[in-house]
């Protein structure tokens, strides 16, 4: 089946009465296909039949819920190639890239089938007395969770997110970004294939402006990745409704290579911690601190490794790094290195488009000379730069990579693993990976990741991943005595009884 052939069948399942809207494929700049949009009207539908069907879906088991996402862990490594091509089709990525994502969805699923009956099952909790009181904690689904998802890790961001809901218990209305909803399509119905009922996760396609309202206002819990400025929207329009949120957003994150950094190996980590997916990546680093000791070596390795990436037009392996998205993240991008070199700054590696392989390819960059007032310094590139600048301690590096409303992922490189961890927990972000660009952290779905400040609330994968799609209900039943005071007992006595009560609870250890 060719992709073409792929693309007629995923359209057809779309919502159509919204219109049509064309998308570019970036490798060509040509329009690859009309994707068609979602009305009012749709969005309307979409809802109503995934509150319809959450009752029903709920009341299976979450064994019987998890089954299908583990036979769908199956499916999706079974047609990795039909993914794959499609996310390049739509997105411009590197085909290693788009692996990671079919990796990343493969993982979450198999995570969550196999550790979600635990996290869910009723818990017993010690009561206001022990052995008189006994308390059970219940979770119950949220209702119908809207989730929004971005273009740049558009099966990831849409999927993974969406699997914990799911398993909760909870129906999904899922908008992903015009650009890339293909992809979505694809996975619902991949989903549908492994058991997933038909209205259990509906798809909403739109302009974010005019749909994203529409998701958060009908939602009763809503997963948005994206940029801090639409975030705090979403937020104050949940908070307005009394509804709560899950926000990845922005980062300015930071790289910190220590003075006893191996220097070849830290060249290669950070070519990856910095142009992976062409820097579109909410976690990239866009900011690297390098101890004066090794900092002339590490610029020289690192310089090398950069010049000699490979990028590369067009579906299939072989590249280093592939396209910029949209013509809209080219001139972004290049209008950062621009104001930098305007104000200054130097350029060490790359800074030019290449037309020559492909419309919106850039070429990963590495700066030198960065300063407050530069565009850059403060501001999210989300593109394949980096800003390098010396230092002479762990102090300064912490000082300066903590200098940013940002919060979101860090990297540490060293030979000492301690050190790297003890200089990790002083950075003021939500996760760290310590002589690795991102894959550690992101790939470890037991523990939790997301931002602070700036870079969003919440957290996905780990425990956390799952329950926040939860109500928690504590039932609490008095099995013996009460809280009154017995019959013929003066309210003094009771009280004088009570206290010596807790007294005694702390000294047994149970209160």
């Amino acid at each position: 089946m060719t992709l073409k052939d792929t693309t007629d069948r995923l359209l057809a399942q779309a919502p159509s009465r919204g219109g049509l809207h064309p998308v570019i494929a970036p490798f060509t700049g040509d329009i690859a296909f009309e994707l068609p949009l979602s009305s009012v009207s749709d969005v309307d539908d979409a809802y109503a039949a995934a509150r319809a069907a959450q009752p029903s879906w709920s009341a299976l088991s979450v064994r019987e819920r998890s089954r299908i996402f583990l036979r769908f862990h199956d499916l999706v490594i079974e047609h990795r190639d039909e993914a794959l091509d499609i996310l390049q089709c739509e997105n411009g990525k590197a085909r290693r890239d788009a692996l990671e994502e079919v990796i990343d969805v493969a993982i979450t699923s198999r995570h969550y089938g196999r550790n979600s009956a635990a996290l869910l099952r009723p818990k017993h909790r010690r009561g206001a007395v022990p052995g008189a009181v006994g308390v059970v904690e219940l979770r119950h689904p949220k209702g119908v969770v809207g989730v929004i998802a971005p273009w740049n890790y558009p099966l990831t961001l849409a999927v993974s997110d969406a699997i914990p809901a799911l398993i909760a218990g909870n129906t999904v209305v899922l908008k992903p970004d015009w650009q890339t909803s293909l992809i979505a399509l694809w996975a619902v119905e991949l989903l549908r294939s492994a058991g997933l009922p038909t209205d259990v996760m509906q798809i909403v396609t739109g302009d974010g402006p005019i749909v994203g309202p529409l998701v958060v206002d009908r939602s009763d819990f809503v997963m948005f990745t994206g940029s801090t400025r639409v975030g705090r929207e979403v937020a104050e329009r949940c908070g307005q409704r009394l509804i709560s949120c899950s926000l990845e957003l922005g980062g300015k994150n930071a790289m910190v290579v220590r003075a006893d950094a191996n220097v070849a190996k830290a060249a290669e980590i950070a070519t990856r911690a910095c142009f992976a997916n062409s820097g579109q990546l909410c976690v990239s680093m866009e900011r690297a601190f390098i101890h004066r000791d090794v900092y002339d070596a590490f610029v020289t390795a690192f310089v090398a490794r950069t010049k000699a990436m490979v990028l590369k037009n067009g579906i299939g392996w072989g590249a280093d790094m592939g396209s910029l998205t949209s013509e809209r993240q080219k001139e972004r991008v290049l209008g950062y290195v621009s104001d930098a070199v305007d104000r200054g700054a130097r350029v060490l590696a790359g800074g030019r488009a290449r037309p020559d392989i492909g419309p919106y390819f850039v070429e990963p960059t590495i700066l030198e000379g960065v300063i407050p007032g530069m565009t850059m310094c403060a501001e999210e590139t989300f593109g394949p730069v980096v800003a390098l600048q010396p230092v002479d301690s762990d102090d300064e590096a912490v000082s300066r990579a903590n200098d940013t409303t940002y919060g979101l992922h860090a990297v540490v490189l060293t030979r000492d693993a301690k050190a790297g961890r003890r200089l990790a927990s002083r950075l003021r972000v939500g996760t760290v990976s310590v002589n690795e660009a991102h894959g550690a952290a992101w790939g470890s779905t037991r523990a939790p990741m997301g931002g602070v400040g700036d870079s969003g609330l919440g957290r996905r994968h780990g425990d956390e991943g799952l329950l926040k799609y939860t109500e928690v209900q504590a039932i609490a039943t008095q099995r013996i005595l009460g809280f009154s005071a017995p019959a013929g007992m003066s309210d003094e006595r009771w009280g004088t009884f009570l206290v010596r009560a807790m007294g005694l609870l702390k000294k047994l250890g149970l209160k």
